[in-house]
């Protein structure tokens, strides 16, 4: 059974098309990714399934009686309502049956004879339909959703308009989560999730019985989650049958294959074009119309043959390239005894680590651990309650913070890279090109620069600054997955040293050395991440 089918779609935002020619389809029960740059329309495309964005052109058939859950942006008629409460406004269609059954029970109690016979009859059904939709499950199922993403009983008490960005965005997944839609609509749903989240969120979704439409930078999450990838490029979709690491195999083969073919044809195309020549040659030395009507008959093949396009696999990416002139001593950082309390919530108690040059340490960890706090504490923005960090000699650090800000709101990008920083105008714009800051892109203002955008001006500064300790605070939050490879790569070959916080299993797999977990008892040693 199909449940969804999409043929010849065409988006436009004004004269802009978003998207080209988007065609797939949707099979019950059928988990797809989409993937694709950083603004080439996949939001989009989730928004016009669930009917929150018009299309102009094509055909998209949803099948009939079939429920949609959307992760969308927050609502704010939330705001004054307890989580709890939004939780239990999952199940307001099976709560309206059991109200009525309570009347229902108040009614029989009145009754006799052929009337409480009709009544109870009534109150069969509607407790054969109560128990149908999951009624008597409702405590089990919020427990379970819950437990899986770390909403304790005081979050759960706490009201919707108290919550951070993140948390409000794991109340909603939780709400649709607990809906059980026919087709879930998912848009980065495990950004703002710990590890030990994300692996119950894969195992949820993984169990699912409707379809799931997901989109995510986590390729380790894409890989156990889906079965079916939707690449959108340039507006125009390309489906591949397998989970993420196939989907990124197969693309390569694909390309190896349409580049060859490519090749092969222009070497056809090339020798009916002299071929042409020649004889239009021949003709003109005395042909007597013989060569011309050959010529002209190539010409109509050649007129015939449909181009293929010489194809493009590597989009535009950042090129990062890390310098050292000053090696740092050989203990970089030592935390001796630390202790950071936050009014009533102890975050870690006596908490020891020691970092040497040239390790590559990601700390791991569950939300509100405290792992952030202790990156601040390392830079000074953030004072312990006991305890001391020692920074060893000629460590220069560049700070990556998860969310970033700049001295002067107003400042243009190429501003705020000059900065502190002596440097050309033409170097500025060379070294900003290098991060995808082109043309006038440098002087958009960085009041109005996305997450990912930020992160990456704050790198580019880096590169101009001789850093030898990195301390990243999830930095490929923001980030597409080409980006992330790059990345990747380049921390890779990074002679520094490196402290990483993350959730990103796939990003600690490629760039960690060391894996430290930070718990309620301190820090522990793990064992690097294989996936």
């Amino acid at each position: 059974m199909i449940d969804i089918s999409i043929k010849d779609m065409e988006k436009y935002y004004g004269a802009t098309r978003v998207l080209e020619n988007i065609s797939f389809d949707v099979k019950s029960g059928e988990k797809v990714g989409v993937v694709g740059l950083n603004g080439s329309g996949k939001t989009t495309l989730l928004k016009v399934i669930c009917g929150i964005e018009e299309y102009e052109s094509g055909i998209m058939a949803v099948r009939k009686g079939a429920t949609i859950g959307y992760l969308d942006q927050l609502p704010e008629h939330l705001d004054n309502y307890k989580i709890i409460d939004i939780l239990y406004s999952a199940f307001d269609h099976v709560l309206d049956i059991k109200k009525k059954m309570v009347y229902v029970e108040n009614q029989m109690k009145k009754l006799n004879g052929e009337a409480l016979e009709i009544i109870l009859k009534e109150y069969g059904e509607l407790q054969e339909c109560f128990e149908h939709m999951g009624g008597y499950d409702i405590e089990k199922n919020i427990k379970r959703v819950c437990i899986g993403l770390k909403i304790n009983k005081e979050f759960q008490n706490r009201k919707f308009n108290t919550l951070s960005g993140g948390e409000k965005t794991t109340v909603l997944l939780a709400k649709i989560l607990l809906q059980r839609s026919d087709i879930l609509l998912l848009d980065e749903p495990s950004n703002h999730l710990d590890m030990e989240s994300i692996e119950w969120l894969e195992g949820f979704l993984k169990a699912y019985e409707g379809s799931v439409i997901l989109i995510s930078h986590d390729r380790h999450f894409m890989d156990k989650v889906i079965d079916k990838t939707v690449e959108i490029y340039k507006g125009v979709s390309s489906i591949y049958n397998g989970n993420y690491s196939y989907y990124a195999r197969e693309r390569k083969n694909r390309y190896r294959q349409q580049l060859k073919l490519h090749t092969i044809q222009q070497k056809k195309i090339r020798k009916i074009k002299n071929d042409i020549v020649r004889l239009r040659v021949w003709e003109s030395r005395g042909g007597s119309g013989k060569f011309y009507i050959k010529a002209f008959s190539l010409q109509k093949r050649l007129d015939k043959i449909k181009r293929i396009e010489k194809p493009v696999i590597d989009h535009r990416k950042i090129k990062l390239g890390f310098s050292i002139n000053n090696r740092s001593e050989k203990e970089v950082l030592e935390v001796r005894g630390l202790t950071k309390s936050f009014e009533n919530k102890r975050l870690f108690t006596d908490l020891n680590l020691k970092v040497m040059y040239g390790e590559k340490v990601a700390i791991v960890g569950k939300n509100g651990i405290g792992k952030s706090t202790l990156a601040q504490i390392i830079m000074n923005k953030c004072k312990a309650d006991e305890g001391n960090v020692k920074i060893g000699e000629e460590v220069k650090i560049g700070y990556l913070a998860q969310n970033i800000t700049f001295s002067d709101k107003e400042q243009t990008v190429l501003e705020a890279f000059r900065e502190e920083l002596d440097i050309t105008y033409q170097e500025a714009r060379s070294a900003l090109a290098k991060f995808l800051f082109t043309k006038d892109d440098v002087f958009k203002k960085v009041s109005t620069l996305s997450g990912g955008e930020r992160s990456r001006l704050r790198l580019c500064k880096f590169m101009q600054q001789d850093i030898n300790l990195l301390i990243l605070d999830e930095p490929t939050n923001h980030f597409d997955i080409n980006s992330r490879e790059m990345l990747e790569k380049s921390l890779k070959h990074f002679d520094g040293t490196m402290i990483c916080i993350s959730h990103d299993r796939y990003f600690i797999d490629k760039v960690a050395e060391r894996v430290v977990e930070l718990t309620d008892n301190g820090i522990i040693e793990r064992k690097i991440l294989n996936i």
